[in-house]
């Protein structure tokens, strides 16, 4: 796949075409089981978002609820201040700090709240570093006027100056460990006597690399508060240092000074062999500080999606490092006897590197992108399909690369590896866009999506009603409804009431006709012939003497 994997002539025999047989085939089978298991692949973890509420969103309640719960997709801590109700009289109304439970935020409502509608607002970090914000309403005894309610599962507003530097921050990071990690091995085994070390090359890299990691943990305060490049307090910061995200980016800086000794013994031809293997032992672990705090601690197999975010990671920087020693030092400066030494041993360690690519990105995608469709209409799936697309532009290189060598074309052969390391440099900003992005198997699957049917569950002193309302648009609908317990046991129902209304567009409640298919089960047609905030109210009568309406606005667009 890349250049530098094929600069020997020993490309071209017999057993080195049995070899890329071989190979080509392995890919083909990787590529077939991952279309195989794409298709029936069923939802993951990763990027909160909110499944549900407690009051429902948009339900108007006879009684004032204790709290108000949230529960998300995964676990989240909370942003200090950032979870607020305002009730109808435009006043603050939650009560206490709100208490964190895995996926489920509990916050508190004053005593004796007023009749209305309240706006909840939230913002939360999930579980993968990301801050999610939203907001949804819900009504107590009467719908009144609430402001505008935002995107219940969009991403949080962040200033527009650190939505962009987030990106650069971690391109530098991995442009870093690149530029280290690469010419590192090179000179460890494969740098000739004659020839000066890279060290303008390694010090570059660690220096990019601890610039970008101490600037991503800066930015991780704006981007998680919302705020502005410069409004950053010393308590933001000190929250982002005790998350998970802070503790990656510490652990990767103290890494990275603990490694400094055993570089400069390398790069001075000093090292021994417990230098090397300390040097390799260091790099595993600084590998592991990335996944462990993105989208890979977020999955439904954390050690798997970390190890395996690792080793690509890891791969990359061989690769590619080792491409930018080859074309800065030892392409130019080593004369044929010494390349012929050197590329036969980097030819192996680069098809090790690639196979390694190609069997971690498989994995990647079985898990962060699931199905087909979410392949192709997520942003997190178009950006793969890029990095794809650019891959096998490197292939193609790596092709030509093949008959060049064959030639003996030698000068050539240093202009295609500078241009594969410019494609792969492009790689690597599309690989920072996707660490930024919803994992496309979440988007696809989040229940604010509009091809989701309407759904609710609406709770009064007797009993407890789920509505499941399909399409929720207009025209045509068919509406079912599951009566329980307020304690959520299947509840005999005597008798099923349903109205719907539009009091905006002076549409008085018309009934609706509806048939009780068991004793807990109804089901109802329903037309609505103009968009707009629907009143939809349910009486069940439950026995002789108990009976109860609760309401739902719903949405129809």
């Amino acid at each position: 796949m890349g250049a530098g994997a094929h600069l020997r002539c020993r490309y071209g025999s017999p057993r080195y075409g049995q070899t890329v047989k071989k190979t080509g085939l392995t890919l083909l089978a990787l590529l077939a089981a991952l279309i195989a298991v794409l298709l029936p692949a069923g939802p993951a973890s990763a990027h909160a978002a909110l499944l549900r509420t407690d009051p429902p969103a948009g339900s108007l309640v006879e009684q004032a609820p204790r709290d108000i719960k949230l529960y998300f997709s995964e676990s989240v801590d909370v942003v200090p201040g950032q979870l607020r109700i305002i009730g109808p009289d435009g006043r603050r109304a939650e009560r206490g700090e709100p208490k964190v439970t895995g996926a489920e935020v509990v916050i508190g409502l004053r005593e004796d709240p007023p009749r209305g509608t309240y706006l909840v607002t939230y913002r939360i970090l999930s579980e993968d570093s990301h801050p999610i914000s939203g907001g949804f309403s819900f009504s107590i005894g009467t719908v009144s006027s609430t402001p505008t309610v935002p995107d219940g599962n969009g991403e949080a507003e962040v200033d527009p100056v650190v939505k962009k530097l987030v990106p650069a921050a971690k391109y530098l990071g991995y442009a870093g460990l690149a530029l280290m990690t690469g010419p590192l091995m090179l000179a460890t085994a494969l740098w000739p006597a004659r020839l000066a070390r890279p060290r303008r090359l390694v010090w570059s890299g660690f220096g990019l690399l601890a610039g970008s990691t101490v600037l991503g943990l800066y930015l991780q305060a704006p981007y998680v508060t919302g705020s502005g490049l410069f409004e950053v307090s010393g308590s933001d910061l000190s929250e982002v240092l005790s998350s998970k995200y802070g503790f990656a980016g510490l652990a990767r800086l103290a890494i990275l000074l603990a490694a400094v000794p055993f570089a400069r013994r390398v790069l001075a031809g000093t090292a021994v062999r417990s230098d090397q293997v300390l040097l390799g032992v260091l790099a595993a672990a600084g590998s592991l500080t990335w996944p462990l705090a993105g989208h890979p601690s977020a999955s439904p197999a954390p050690p798997l999606t970390v190890g395996v975010d690792a080793v690509h990671l890891l791969a990359m920087a061989v690769w590619l490092g080792g491409l930018a020693g080859l074309a800065a030092y030892l392409l130019p400066k080593g004369n044929e006897r010494e390349l012929g030494a050197i590329l036969p041993v980097w030819s192996r360690w680069a098809g090790w590197a690639v196979a390694a690519l190609v069997v971690a990105g498989l994995a990647q995608a079985l898990i962060e992108i699931g199905t087909l469709e979410a392949l192709f209409k997520t942003r997190y799936g178009q950006y793969v399909l890029i990095k794809a697309g650019l891959l096998a532009v490197l292939m193609g290189v790596a092709f030509y690369a093949r008959k060049l060598i064959a030639l003996a074309r030698t000068n050539p052969l240093r202009k295609l590896v500078i241009g594969e390391i410019g494609v792969i440099a492009v790689v690597l900003v599309v690989t920072a866009l996707l660490v930024q992005t919803t994992p496309a198997r979440t988007a696809i699957a989040l229940p604010s999506s509009r091809d989701l049917p309407f759904s609710a569950t609406l709770t009064s002193q007797y009993f407890r009603v789920q509505l499941e309302l399909d399409p929720g648009s207009t025209g045509s609908n068919t509406l079912h409804m599951y009566a329980f317990t307020p304690e959520g046991q299947p509840i005999k129902v005597e008798e099923w009431g349903v109205s719907i209304a539009l009091p905006a567009q002076g549409i008085e409640p018309v009934d609706v006709p509806v048939l009780a298919l068991t004793s807990d089960h109804a089901t109802g047609e329903l037309t609505f012939p103009a968009a707009g905030a629907w009143q939809l109210r349910v009486t069940l009568r439950v026995s002789d003497i108990n009976q109860a309406t609760v309401s739902q606005v719903v949405q129809i667009k």
